[in-house]
């Protein structure tokens, strides 16, 4: 699915064939989840190939490993360009890019000497899909950053993620949403969260989620396009009442929701602000204006 016999990869500063690259079974990054990653998007643009911010992406890959005490010396412009290549390499336009930090072989809990860098590219579909997905409260809250680095993008934090969206699935739902520690709304599995009530769209403050790239873009088209927003605090409670709600992140880009906990929307999806954040986004990534999306 991810790879053919074909795929071209990016590791330790050369291209190799996916099916004949190899890692160390001691790395601290398998027995431990140390280490760190990105998740990207290239899309074929009226413009050609284009991977959608990537020094924004890297440079978060690079602070990552330095909040959690990973070497790692390459830039984000050498990134890049090594991006690029893996998608010529493949033949790629619109693709998913996967960059991964892993370490060395130790079983000591102490920060490695040295690490491995894989660049790697694939084919996926929105990672929610298309549809309208239906979203339960997790019984799963985030990790209190006092116990570790949330704003970091670290392997072993997707165990939380695996968990909430596993469970999610279990009782009949799409996917799960996670509280912090206090019990305030946090984020999805993988993706940030905004909803929409009275004219304006709300979303969780930085602290206890994941700076995402795409919800910083989000909060751009909003101030771009006049329309409201805010990030504070919110209860679960508050989205029982919400007119409209999405998650947005790299791999499910920007996708509406049908009902919480079984709550429908109040709005229609088409009639939200949701949906013109979703036509401006497309239209970004594209490197298409939308000067034409009305608010």
């Amino acid at each position: 699915m991810y790879y053919s016999d074909q795929t071209t990869l990016f590791l330790d500063g050369q291209f190799v064939k996916a099916k004949d690259a190899r890692t160390d079974l001691f790395s601290q990054t398998l027995h431990y989840g140390y280490g760190t990653f990105e998740g990207i998007r290239a899309y074929k643009t009226v413009n050609g190939t284009k991977i959608f911010k990537s020094h924004e992406h890297f440079d978060r890959l690079r602070k990552s490993c330095a909040l959690v005490g990973i070497p790692f010396h390459y830039s984000s412009e050498e990134l890049t360009q090594i991006s690029y290549q893996v998608l010529e390499r493949n033949n790629l336009s619109d693709a998913y890019l996967r960059p991964l930090v892993f370490c060395s072989p130790n079983m000591s809990l102490t920060a490695p000497k040295e690490v491995s860098v894989m660049i790697t590219a694939w084919e996926w579909g929105k990672y929610l899909g298309d549809q309208l997905v239906k979203v339960c409260i997790s019984s799963y809250q985030r990790p209190n950053p006092k116990s570790v680095k949330v704003e970091a993008k670290v392997c072993g934090h997707y165990i939380n993620s695996i968990l909430a969206t596993t469970e999610a699935k279990s009782r009949g739902f799409d996917e799960g949403l996670l509280l912090d520690s206090r019990g305030f709304v946090a984020e999805g599995p993988g993706a940030n969260f905004f909803f929409e009530k009275e004219g304006v769209l709300y979303t969780p403050p930085l602290g206890n989620i994941l700076p995402g790239i795409t919800r910083a873009t989000v909060l751009e088209i909003c101030h771009e396009l006049d329309i409201p927003v805010e990030e504070k605090l919110f209860s679960p409670e508050d989205l029982f009442e919400a007119d409209s709600a999405f998650f947005c992140g790299t791999a499910a880009e920007i996708i509406g929701i049908e009902s919480i906990e079984g709550n429908p929307m109040k709005k229609t999806w088409k009639n939200s602000l949701g949906a013109i954040v979703q036509e401006a986004y497309k239209c970004i990534v594209l490197d298409k204006s939308y000067s034409y999306v009305i608010v």
